[in-house]
């Protein structure tokens, strides 16, 4: 028997199961609540002491600065005509000693030295390339010889790195040797009865080891060169020098300070 209407209008209705929907309705309204109540929680502002008891206390940090290291002084700047007016007057001075015997070798010094008493000396020109002059003097060992340094226009004898920096150092070699004559002069009257008083900032002369033992130097007199005999103003003012403590406070012509004044040393 056909129906009046087709198999695919068949509409199949089951009964459904009512629980499920109330749970979906159920469900659907939890999640609405708690949704709410979040919502609610959220937009409440925080209480200012509970915000304080979160945050660490505040602290005022200070950047620190980086400060360099001051920088070091320049280096001074040598003046080449400086140095050219210091050894021109050094030559000056040398020429005008008579113990200055120019290029003459070791040998020749030693020859010069070998039968004069201990203490004799001269000057002369160093062989070797880094210096210009040499101390030649006959000690109680024999003839030996010192260098003498020229740095920042000034010379100083040779001598090693500890001692060196102890040493003295003068504007031309004259006044070098005469400030070591004057020490040893010092040194040689101690065992006078009424002993001289040493020069202040004067120190002794290196000591030059030889083998085992160290020499020690001497300055007593210069060794004058038997070709160039001194003048007789040149000895007059010498002996001038010898005696005067200024002689520029002399009353004395102007042309004859003058002529002290070119050289102004005691031999």
């Amino acid at each position: 028997m056909l129906l009046p209407w087709s198999w695919t209008d068949m509409i199949l209705c089951v009964q459904g199961p009512q629980p499920l929907l109330a749970e979906q309705k159920i469900h659907r309204l939890s999640l609405g609540s708690v949704a709410s109540v979040l919502s609610e929680q959220i937009m409440q502002p925080l209480a200012l002491a509970a915000l304080q008891e979160e945050m660490p206390p505040s602290t005022d940090v200070v950047p620190l600065l980086e400060i360099d290291p001051p920088l070091p002084p320049p280096p001074r700047v040598r003046d080449p005509e400086e140095d050219l007016i210091c050894i021109a007057k050094t030559f000056s001075y040398l020429r005008e000693s008579g113990w200055y015997w120019g290029s003459i070798t070791a040998s020749e010094a030693k020859q010069q030295l070998q039968k004069m008493p201990e203490g004799t000396f001269l000057v002369r020109d160093s062989t070797h390339p880094s210096y210009l002059f040499t101390l030649s003097v006959k000690t109680n060992r024999g003839p030996t010889n010192v260098r003498i340094e020229y740095t920042d226009s000034k010379f100083r004898l040779d001598s090693n790195c500890l001692s060196k920096p102890r040493l003295m150092a003068f504007s031309d070699v004259v006044s070098l040797i005469q400030h070591y004559v004057a020490s040893c002069s010092m040194e040689s009257k101690g065992d006078a009865p009424y002993p001289h008083p040493p020069l202040p900032s004067s120190l002794p002369l290196p000591s030059i080891p030889k083998e085992t033992t160290a020499v020690h130097l001497r300055l007593i007199r210069p060794l004058k060169r038997k070709d160039s005999a001194p003048s007789l103003q040149h000895l007059c003012r010498l002996q001038i020098n010898k005696s005067a403590t200024d002689v520029t406070a002399l009353p004395l012509p102007r042309r004859m300070v003058d002529y002290l004044t070119q050289y102004p040393f005691k031999f």
